[in-house]
């Protein structure tokens, strides 16, 4: 079952009382990029659909996960993790060059802390238009090499090696390696 990603978009927007281009304004990206989006012909990078969702505002977790994960969980079997990414994928016809999945682990929200599965694809980017927010992260690479920039730093990590920035300093992670790209990041409070 594929989840439409601008059927729900266009759902919370009417629902909030926005129209494409207040929402657009609201978010700092162009209405065109909205219109598309509910059209489902074009896939939002990480950053712009959070970028849209702060215009609302709503979470990411809350926009793909359709059954709460139970607060008092405390093991979690690989699919139990909520897969907040690779339904932004599924509009550019099946190609995984270029694609990540985020997958985290529990109610983020409810501890405050949010840990994640992060795998980017040779190619993945999490785009032009560096993450910016109110958080603190951290992680470390297991498999592949990631070049992280944080601010005007920018070095390429391998596996065993790992990172940790005020997420209110510009940033940017992409995998410019030919293989998968493993992490495993955390981030508090939670940023997706």
């Amino acid at each position: 079952m594929s989840f439409d990603v601008g059927g729900r978009l266009k759902e919370l927007r009417v629902a909030a009382g926005l129209s494409q281009r207040e929402l657009a304004a609201r978010s700092g990206v162009t209405h065109s990029l909205i219109s598309l989006i509910e059209q489902n012909r074009n896939s939002p990078s990480v950053a712009s659909l959070r970028k849209i969702l702060d215009g609302i505002p709503m979470t990411m977790v809350n926009f793909f996960d359709e059954a709460r994960t139970p607060k008092d969980k405390v093991f979690f079997e690989a699919s139990d993790l909520l897969d907040l990414t690779s339904r932004l994928h599924q509009v550019n016809g099946g190609d995984s060059r270029g694609q990540m999945s985020f997958r985290q682990v529990g109610d983020a929200q409810a501890h405050n802390l949010q840990i994640l599965h992060e795998c980017y694809e040779p190619g993945a980017d999490t785009g032009a238009a560096m993450l910016k927010h109110e958080s603190h992260e951290g992680g470390v690479v297991l498999a592949g090499e990631l070049e992280v920039t944080v601010g005007d730093q920018i070095k390429v990590l391998a596996p065993g090696d790992a990172y940790l920035f005020d997420s209110r300093i510009p940033h940017r992670f992409r995998n410019i390696g030919s293989a998968r790209c493993i992490v495993v990041s955390a981030c508090t409070p939670p940023y997706l």
